[in-house]
């Protein structure tokens, strides 16, 4: 089953093609990769389905429970509640917050409460937030990040920050994780338990992940399916062995031959 079906996306700035008529399809529980050299306009694209970018044609079929919609008929917050979350290429955490806090923020949109009931603090209001916090808990032990949820997130290491970027996202029951370069800034040991991370966050939770990494190590170890797409236009689709095997791709990366 496709869980996201890009098609026909086109959009341009000042003129400028930066997302050519481009089509591709994601299958449920699967771990898919968008390549491309830098300027190929892969952000652009994971911009259009997560509507930061609103594209001049196409759609973004999206199937997160059997039922098909075009997410270019929702804005921003209406994408995330039809189970849709982003990491970004910079760490986007809240630095006067704690570990346990950012988490906690990932749920806000799903929090079944209102101001009127938070400042009377019923009881139930309590109890959604004990659940919240224990969800909260749960994944970090899952990260393997238990222990530190009472510091502060801005005095973590680096490669600890961008797990709980996963984790964030992770809160928010989405079915479609994209991943905007999370292994950007990290060094060898960190990518590597990234890899692993993200290929139990997908066994674990039973969700998709869509990524755009430049690190190709990385996306031929996870990736099922790549995307390669190089001035906004899909150059080659395929497994890690097709896609490492194309010309049109090598040529992309290294330039033409003599």
């Amino acid at each position: 089953m496709k869980i996201l079906k890009v098609q026909n996306l086109s959009i341009s700035f000042g003129g400028l093609k930066a997302v050519d008529n481009l089509s591709f399809e994601v299958e449920n529980n699967s771990i898919y990769g968008l390549i491309g050299p830098n300027g190929a306009g892969k952000t652009t694209v994971f911009n259009c389905i997560s509507r930061f970018y609103t594209p001049d044609s196409g759609k973004v079929l999206f199937s997160p429970n059997g039922k098909e919609v075009d997410l270019l008929d929702y804005q921003v917050h209406q994408v995330i509640d039809k189970g849709l979350a982003r990491t970004f290429q910079n760490v986007e955490l809240f630095n006067n917050l704690t570990v346990l806090e950012n988490l906690m923020v990932g749920h806000h949109g799903k929090t079944k409460t209102n101001f009127f009931a938070e400042g009377l603090r019923l009881p139930f209001v309590n109890n959604e937030e004990k659940r919240v916090k224990d969800k909260a808990l749960e994944i970090l032990d899952f990260l393997n990040l238990n222990g530190i949820e009472g510091l502060q997130a801005s005095a973590q290491p680096y490669g600890v920050q961008k797990m709980l970027e996963l984790g964030r996202v992770l809160m928010s029951d989405a079915k479609l994780i994209i991943l905007d370069e999370p292994a950007a800034g990290m060094n060898d040991t960190e990518t590597d338990k990234l890899a692993e991370t993200i290929k139990r966050i997908r066994d674990h939770y039973k969700v998709t992940i869509l990524l755009v990494e430049h690190d190709m190590g990385l996306v031929m170890d996870i990736c099922e399916r790549i995307c390669a797409i190089n001035f906004g236009k899909k150059i080659a689709e395929g497994t890690p062995k097709e896609i490492q095997n194309s010309v049109e791709v090598q040529e992309a990366y290294l330039g033409k031959g003599d």
